[in-house]
């Protein structure tokens, strides 16, 4: 449980593929004006993580809302309603259909009507491309979340961070912001998608330039200079040009 700031903390969690490699997870609590807390997506946390997040939320009552924004984390989801049984509990549309049998709010939080009812977040859904494609490895769609006090942004895959891992990630250097390599095939299949796409990165960087710290599931938390949110999204969007241009090459 790492605080970053005054109302904002992280928790770094473990994701194993096959019992061997561990590919990590994330979640973050956000204290609200009010006093509540918002959980932003969803892990099982143990130990003094888990002695802590209770400590801080009065046993969990204090928190009121668990926000799952990445249709494909849905594995520890039953956790973290355990964990606070009395919240509201919002997903993605594909979240309700993988797990019928938690209390889902009927609103899906990748619709604007449903981001509006956060005071104090700010959402992003990337344009151009495709939340859920029908290949269920294509991960390169999430909904990004921003915490307005802090300029905190929480990202799963969309946006990345290549960090070593254990002990050898306070060594050596992480990588710059990138965007998930399974970008060319979350693009939607019709004209006009990568410039949507394009554009809507290029308002992201420019709209969330003050950001400091980016959260980013699998891998790593990165602080960043004065403008380094600004560069690094405009980075990861030069190195994508090749895809961008050859869906434009298919579709036009």
């Amino acid at each position: 449980m790492q605080q970053l700031a005054e109302n904002f903390w992280n928790f770094r969690g473990s994701f194993k593929v096959a019992g061997i490699l561990d590919l990590g997870t994330h979640m973050s609590l956000v204290r609200r004006p009010d006093g509540r807390f918002t959980l932003i997506d969803s892990y099982g946390v143990a130990g003094a993580d888990r002695d802590a997040l209770l400590k801080l939320t009065g046993n969990g009552e204090a928190i009121d809302a668990i926000v799952n924004v990445h249709p494909f984390h849905t594995l520890h989801c039953n956790a973290a309603h355990e964990l606070a049984p009395r919240a509201r509990l919002f997903g993605t549309r594909r979240h309700r259909e993988q797990a019928p049998e938690l209390p889902w709010e009927d609103a899906a939080i990748e619709d604007v009507a449903t981001q509006a009812r956060f005071e104090g977040l700010d959402f992003s859904v990337p344009a151009g491309l495709d939340l859920v494609t029908g290949d269920d490895s294509v991960h390169a769609a999430s909904v990004l979340v921003r915490h307005q006090e802090s300029g905190i942004v929480h990202v799963d895959d969309t946006l990345m961070v290549l960090a070593a891992p254990g002990l050898l990630g306070r060594v050596l250097p992480q990588s710059r912001l990138r965007f998930h390599p399974m970008l060319g095939k979350a693009l939607q299949n019709r004209p006009g998608a990568a410039d949507d796409f394009a554009a809507w990165a290029g308002d992201l960087a420019r709209d969330w330039a003050e950001t400091p710290i980016v959260c980013a599931a699998h891998s790593a938390v990165r602080r960043l200079r004065p403008g380094g949110w600004r560069n690094e999204v405009t980075h990861a969007l030069s190195a994508a040009a090749g895809t961008l241009g050859r869906h434009r090459a298919r579709h036009g």
